[in-house]
């Protein structure tokens, strides 16, 4: 079977970003069916494709996967009203190629939201299966955080959100509320599958060497943040966390942050103006060097800024990238994240906006070495049993692929 596969974000495991479009698309070439991947060029991705740029745009393949890349590249530190016309040049440029290209499934993946429309053009005109996966609630997160406030705009991506979900033969959402938003747009619950984010325990388990940024001794606990350095993330409760740690003199616990984001020179620039000695920032790293980033640290920081959409909206690749490797995971946020980590010892949750808890919870791991191995030693075990990459995409394309069918 000939799948047609949209991730604008799309990323091999020699990129810093996440992973799963090129871990399903691979599983499906294993599976004996031929992928199209179209896609962008993202900051901190890696398609895999190095030729020149001809036309706007390069083809190859990568691992068995015909990739078609636009020359359009993207940042999440870029401004609003340029990233806003990214997506929409990536959507107008794919709106051809879901036109006029051979295959059987059409499969788009967010974000952006505007993912969804050559998938919406190629069900109704070519009446195409078309399989959506949504990876956050738009415009739902973004109104929530305050980042769009345009009644206008916010009207229009509810349109799309609407037409999007109810065009697609059927849905995919990587989280309970994420599900939950779709029924409630109408689709029925027979045609949404919840197919989280998974764990790539295959790479995390491989043994490369592990390495700590210049600034942490290995008599230091590490606890490491992987991610976007921008509003949603949340990260001046990072700051906070060391502020009082700093406080209390615990120099030998060491925060490092590594990412890149649109906020990162303000949250440098304030470390700075409160001397953070126990504050690293990194730059990104590609996932094989994070393999050995991660041996080597304590604990994982899932965080997030403290917006209620985000408790049981959100699938972070980070999460499962920490149990993945082993380690035990601070959160500060309730949800269905924060329920795991409870039902199997995964870590500590803490409540939000609250940077004493969040410090109690860093000084807890670092002082009960013993109990953090056993809670590193749960992740790792639901990691295998759960959320193993594996088994998910086998899930992913038996829903994606029983599209035809229906």
């Amino acid at each position: 079977m000939k799948v047609l596969y949209f991730h604008q974000h799309f990323s091999t495991p020699k990129g810093s970003s996440g992973i799963r479009s090129y871990q399903m698309a691979k599983k499906l070439v294993e599976e004996g069916h031929q992928v199209t991947m179209v896609c962008g060029s993202y900051g901190g991705g890696n398609t895999g494709l190095h030729s020149i740029f001809a036309n706007g745009k390069r083809v190859g393949n990568v691992d068995g996967i015909d990739v078609i890349e636009f020359d359009l590249a993207y940042s999440n530190i870029d401004g609003f009203l340029k990233r806003t016309a990214i997506f929409l040049k990536f959507a107008l440029k794919s709106i051809g190629i879901a036109l006029r290209h051979d295959y059987d499934v059409i499969f788009a993946t967010t974000t952006p939201l505007t993912a969804g429309i050559p998938g919406i053009f190629a069900r109704w005109l070519r009446r195409k299966p078309f399989v959506f996966e949504v990876r956050d609630l738009w415009p739902e997160l973004p109104k929530a955080m305050g980042v769009i406030t345009n009644p206008l705009v916010l009207w229009g991506m509810s349109v799309l959100e609407w037409i999007s979900y109810r065009s697609a033969t059927r849905c995919i959402g990587l989280s309970p509320g994420i599900v939950d938003g779709i029924a409630a747009c109408g689709v029925k619950r027979d045609r949404i599958e919840m197919i989280p984010n998974g764990c790539d325990v295959d790479i995390f388990s491989q043994n490369e060497t592990p390495w700590r940024p210049n600034g942490v001794s290995e008599s230091d606990f590490l606890a490491i943040f992987t991610g976007t350095h921008g509003q949603a993330n949340g990260l001046d409760s990072v700051l906070d966390a060391a502020g009082e740690l700093e406080k209390r003199g615990r120099n030998d616990i060491k925060i490092v942050l590594i990412g890149d984001g649109k906020l990162k020179p303000d949250l440098q620039y304030r470390a700075s103006e409160l001397n953070l000695s126990n504050l690293i920032f990194c730059d990104p790293v590609p996932k094989n060097q994070l393999v050995g980033l991660m041996a080597s640290a304590d604990v994982g920081l899932q965080v997030l800024a403290n917006v209620p959409a985000f408790y049981y909206g959100t699938s972070p690749n980070k999460f499962f990238d920490y149990i993945s490797a082993g380690l035990p995971v601070v959160n500060n946020y309730p949800g269905w994240l924060a329920n795991l980590i409870g039902k199997y010892d995964l870590g500590v949750a803490v409540e939000p906006d609250n940077k004493k808890a969040f410090a109690d919870a860093l000084e807890f791991c670092a002082d009960n070495r013993r109990a953090l191995a056993e809670k590193g030693q749960n992740a790792f075990a639901l990691a295998q049993t759960e959320f193993e990459r594996s088994k998910l995409s086998l899930q992913w394309c038996d829903w994606v692929l029983g599209a035809m069918r229906r």
